[in-house]
């Protein structure tokens, strides 16, 4: 086996909220409660779920991921935007600018957000020794091979590399199904 290989983790429909709009949606001081821990430290995702409001059509059950942020963010695949009415850009996480937006229900409240919604870009998170491992750098852009029956080579990967990531390479759900993936495979990093 190469020893440049990088587990994989499937990232399903979930959204990162603001202080204030858990406030509004789950109730003045509210604090998200961890259901489990996710593969970057610090990182998890909550008990909490809400509904995401689209032109089209309802996403129930949506998983709230915590910790709080500052800004409000929705990452759905391009399915899920067919089913909402929207069309989300394909981002990095952050990078909201003239996205869709949305109304999101909670328990105690609603919230419409103008702009938020994307489909996240396909990633790898790298601790600052796997980048050295790898002979890689923050922001550069990689290829990534699947093998398998649906094999396939990912390009326009973006590495992101920072002292408290743990090594882990991220697609939402519409491409891990095209590929066959399940959550903790290897795939091998080509540059």
């Amino acid at each position: 086996m190469p020893n440049n290989m990088i587990p994989v983790g499937l990232s399903n429909r979930h959204l990162h909220l603001s202080k204030e709009h858990i406030d509004i949606l789950f109730g003045e001081g509210y604090a998200l409660t961890i259901m489990k821990d996710l593969s970057q430290p610090g990182q998890y995702a909550a008990n909490e779920k809400v509904d995401i409001v689209g032109p089209k059509g309802t996403l129930k059950g949506v998983r709230v991921l915590g910790p709080a942020r500052g800004s409000t963010q929705i990452e759905i695949s391009l399915t899920d935007g067919f089913v909402l009415g929207v069309t989300p850009p394909v981002r990095d996480s952050g990078d909201l600018v003239n996205s869709p937006g949305a109304k999101i229900v909670g328990p105690k409240g609603e919230v419409t957000i103008e702009s938020g919604i994307i489909a996240a870009a396909r990633h790898i998170h790298m601790h600052t020794s796997d980048a050295e491992k790898f002979n890689v750098v923050d922001k550069e852009v990689v290829s990534v091979k699947v093998d398998g029956k649906r094999g396939l080579v990912f390009n326009n990967v973006l590495v992101r590399v920072h002292p408290t990531y743990a090594l882990e390479m991220h697609v939402d759900i519409d491409e891990g199904n095209a590929a066959g993936l399940k959550n903790g495979e290897l795939v091998e990093l080509i540059k």
